[in-house]
């Protein structure tokens, strides 16, 4: 027993220490306008007020968690988090770049700090006025953007003075996306800025020569009824699908944006490189896995990965408005995670942490403009891969 509360007075004091637990909101409001997750449920989110200096300051963080192409894929979302605002935790703790200690987070520590649930498996661009009676689904994401934006509005983000619009994954898709119009929506003289953290998917082909990420992300723009909520300045031009991977829009994107992403993406690697369909035999999985479980030939692959990559993230450009972090670590999701984000063992840049750089970049300290050599030459990636419950597989 003694042992037992000893190991809670620690977890607490670490929860203290790095972040804290925020409690749901739901947007109630929202049922009125159709902005509903997949099961009709309201949208939801978690915020912590800005205190001091930080009180007119916003980030507004979306979540991750994958996206679902057709109705069967979406049905089994339909009654988990990731589908239905009835499934979420009452509570979500906070840490990394919503962390709310100035010693993990110097820069951010006492903004005001959102963190949106995902519940529409679109990257919240979907928008489906009906809805079929035999499975009861609302394709509602975009929706559920617009009225999120509107309470989040009238509890003070209209007098936002700085903002950030940051994400993790699917989070980090809807970033981009959804850059300038977030800002668009802010006072004209705030400066406004976009983080997205492992959202760069890249259109590549996978290990038997198809391209499976691009068949799967016009099965989902189709679904959703995506194409009038992606940037015109790409569906003009391109098929909507393809307006669905960040290498066809960035550069179309005009509000200050700084890329987070790893070169060698775990999720990206496991389904976009080399996903179930193109290993039936599975032998790929202990590479997957752990990079240094790679054969000779498996590894030289992935490194033709991190080329594709770097090629595809050039067209963000190297202008002061625009930043990137591209490190070599087998990860996926960094801003969020105190220990990637700001510790002393957390991965460096030219000497520099993620949380610092971006703090730098966004305050107009300096710019950052970094992508990391080869697999495995960083030794201060820890290669932590996230849990993939929270970024389900496709």
């Amino acid at each position: 027993m003694i042992q037992w509360l000893n190991l809670v007075a620690c977890v607490l004091l670490l929860l203290k220490a790095e972040g804290s637990l925020v409690p749901l909101t739901l947007v109630e409001n929202a049922l009125s306008k159709g902005a509903v997750c997949l099961d009709g449920s309201p949208p939801a989110y978690h915020f912590d007020k800005g205190t001091g200096e930080g009180i007119n300051n916003w980030i507004v963080h979306m979540e991750g968690g994958g996206w679902c192409k057709d109705a069967d894929d979406c049905l089994g979302r339909k009654d988990t988090r990731l589908g239905s605002s009835n499934q979420m935790v009452e509570d979500l703790y906070f840490s990394g770049i919503l962390g709310n200690d100035r010693g993990y987070n110097p820069d951010f520590y006492n903004w005001n700090r959102v963190k949106i649930r995902y519940c529409d498996g679109s990257s919240f661009t979907g928008d489906v006025e009906e809805v079929d009676p035999t499975n009861n689904l609302y394709f509602r994401g975009a929706r559920i953007f617009s009225v999120v934006m509107e309470d989040l509005l009238a509890k003070g983000m209209d007098k936002a003075e700085n903002a950030i619009l940051s994400g993790c994954s699917a989070g980090g898709l809807t970033t981009i996306l959804h850059c300038d119009n977030f800002k668009a929506l802010l006072p004209s003289g705030a400066t406004v800025k976009c983080v997205p953290d492992a959202g760069f998917f890249i259109n590549v082909e996978d290990i038997s020569g198809t391209r499976f990420i691009e068949d799967y992300y016009s099965k989902v723009v189709s679904t959703h009824g995506s194409t009038k909520n992606l940037p015109s300045s790409c569906t003009s031009k391109l098929s909507p699908g393809l307006c669905f991977f960040p290498q066809y829009v960035v550069s179309h994107i005009s509000t200050p944006i700084f890329i987070v992403n790893s070169a060698y993406d775990s999720w990206q690697i496991r389904n976009i490189l080399a996903p179930g369909a193109a290993d039936p035999s599975d032998s790929w999985h202990s590479c997957k896995l752990d990079l240094s479980k790679c054969s000779h030939d498996q590894l030289s692959i992935v490194q033709g990965f991190k080329k594709e990559f770097e090629k595809a993230v050039s067209v963000v450009g190297d202008s002061p408005s625009r930043g990137m972090f591209i490190d070599s670590c087998f990860d996926h999701c960094q801003t969020e995670s105190q220990e990637t984000w700001f510790k002393s063992d957390s991965p460096h840049l030219a000497n520099t942490s993620i949380a610092k750089a971006v703090g730098d970049w966004f305050y107009g300290r300096g710019p950052f403009n970094e992508v990391d050599c080869n697999y495995p030459c960083n030794p201060t990636c820890q290669n932590l891969v996230s849990d993939l419950k929270d970024h389900p597989g496709i």
